[in-house]
């Protein structure tokens, strides 16, 4: 007698995992329900417009802002890619504005001014500031934001689709780092005080060596994601949690891949550095390093704490 089991096709058995999942994930999805309608000891005690108040007020869970953060992601990758390649060189023009603040403040205060890095890299927080809250395409963002679709339902096309946004993105950033820089240098409209504290600033940071250009990219590319993760929960703050989050990778010197292409750039200008110097020996090991942070670390991590629950193998 043939076992029943031996006649079955893998797509039979596919069908039957997805219906068993999908079965686990109402389950879970009840069992949360549930919770969340039973009010606790100290809530029994309270009138409806108090319990009203206490959920209003409770913090957003993993699982809401994996879903925030997936739901962006899955636009971005849908957008034009005309779209994508003039909000990138938008925000190449806009991060620029951390190195112009940096400089600006190193004038204003003296270059032999007591904790100076600690001060002037307040400036370096208004580019991202200007960058995140204008919602422009800013290449680091995008180590988490479009990743997380594909971690979540992994397939050939939003693979494409990724490669296409972070190359598009990337470009376009580069770009406009290139154009802010050519008119910072020969555009005649800083002053030569500002010109040369920002040469100061971009020296300082070319003198870090490839490697460790890489590895401080890595911290770097973890608090930018960090940073797109806490947003959906900072409402009213996120120009505070996007200044001090920035304000710590400008003054622990680890290194950003788009605002540090700007300094270098500004170097490539003066002829103090070769443009494929400025992209192997810098710019590519920083992209390296921010894209480890970013999408080897955060975004992984990320996914795995929410991983149970999107695929039905948590417990109830």
């Amino acid at each position: 007698m043939i076992d029943d089991n031996q006649n079955r096709s893998p797509s039979s058995d596919a069908s039957t995992r997805t219906k068993e999942q999908d079965a686990e994930i109402r389950a879970n999805l009840e069992a949360r329900e549930a919770r969340e309608n039973t009010p606790t000891q100290t809530e029994k005690s309270l009138t409806r417009e108090e319990r009203q108040e206490v959920a209003a007020n409770g913090r957003l869970s993993a699982l809401t802002v994996y879903s925030i953060i997936l739901r962006e992601g899955e636009e971005e990758l849908h957008r034009p890619k005309t779209s994508l390649w003039w909000s990138g060189v938008a925000a190449g023009i806009g991060i620029s504005t951390s190195v112009l603040a940096e400089g600006i403040i190193r004038t204003g205060v003296g270059a032999d001014a007591p904790y100076l890095s600690i001060i002037e890299s307040i400036g370096y927080t208004l580019g991202f500031v200007l960058v995140i809250m204008c919602r422009l395409q800013l290449f680091t963002e995008n180590t988490i934001t479009v990743v997380l679709p594909v971690l979540t339902s992994p397939n050939r096309h939003k693979f494409f689709l990724t490669a296409r946004l972070w190359a598009i993105v990337f470009a376009a950033n580069m770009f406009g780092t290139f154009v802010t820089a050519a008119l910072a240098v020969h555009g005649g409209i800083l002053t030569d005080e500002i010109l040369s504290s920002i040469f100061e600033i971009s020296r300082h940071v070319a003198e870090v060596p490839p490697m460790e250009a890489l590895l401080r990219g890595i911290p770097a590319g973890f608090f930018i994601a960090a940073l797109v993760w806490m947003l959906p929960s900072a409402k009213g703050s996120e120009v505070i949690v996007i200044m001090l989050f920035t304000w710590l990778i400008a003054a622990g010197e680890f290194t950003h891949v788009i605002a540090g292409s700007n300094e270098f750039f500004n170097l490539v200008m003066i002829g103090e550095m070769g443009i494929v110097s400025a992209f192997t020996h810098h710019i590519f090991p920083i992209l390296i390093g921010n894209i480890l942070g970013g999408t080897g670390l955060f975004a992984v991590l990320a996914y795995g704490q929410v991983s149970q629950e999107i695929q039905g193998d948590g417990q109830p």
